[in-house]
């Protein structure tokens, strides 16, 4: 049986959660507790860092590395496109979402000082990303694929890092209250998580 190391507020391994009940797979869930974490994550994570999957020999972190291995492990239903300029398109796609999204996550939990630019740069990229929605269910068509599982933990978190999305955002939000309306997203959900939203 697979077990996941998850922190209970990790927008990190939140999505590796989603990614699991999405698959309705047997595994374990971990819970680490991040501000007191256990010797053993820094022996099997060399980054001492949160999420950790652990398959039998293999042991795995970083949430985006984590998820395309359960993906083709368990190919049903699929999260990466089957074609490979779709699958490539989608990973260049996933390596921006770290970049201009995720890179952020840190400063936006320890409220850093200058937070109010940070706030300022993830709602602008999330806003230009909004009008995507308006011809479109998901990030990439139709389908619930591995870019709305990236992209969800933060779009939940909005309100607890204090970051408001102007109207012209709309779509954003109607996409976002799609993700969280799936059972795999709410099962995924921690009592942690459930309490950062009202």
């Amino acid at each position: 049986m697979m077990n996941l190391y998850s922190g209970t507020t990790d927008p990190f391994s939140h999505r590796c959660r989603i990614v699991l009940f999405e698959k309705g797979m047997d595994f374990e869930v971990i819970d680490v507790d991040l501000y007191n974490k256990p010797e053993d994550i820094a022996v099997i994570n060399p980054y001492g860092r949160v999420p950790v999957l652990v398959d039998r020999d293999l042991v795995l972190y970083e949430s985006n590395i984590i998820n395309e291995y359960i993906d083709e492990r368990f190919p049903h239903p699929q999260l990466m496109p089957p074609d490979p300029i779709l699958r490539a398109r989608a990973r260049q796609l996933l390596h921006t979402f770290e970049h201009e999204l995720f890179a952020h996550i840190a400063a936006l939990e320890a409220n850093q000082k200058g937070v109010d630019k940070t706030r300022a740069h993830v709602r602008d990229h999330l806003t230009q990303l909004a009008p995507i929605f308006t011809k479109q269910k998901f990030m990439l068509g139709d389908e619930f694929s591995m870019l709305d599982v990236a992209i969800a933990p933060l779009l939940w978190r909005l309100e607890h890092y204090g970051i408001e999305l102007p109207k012209t955002a709309a779509p954003m939000m109607k996409y976002a209250e799609r993700i969280f309306s799936r059972q795999g997203f709410i099962d995924a959900l921690t009592p942690s998580e459930k309490v950062m939203r009202r």
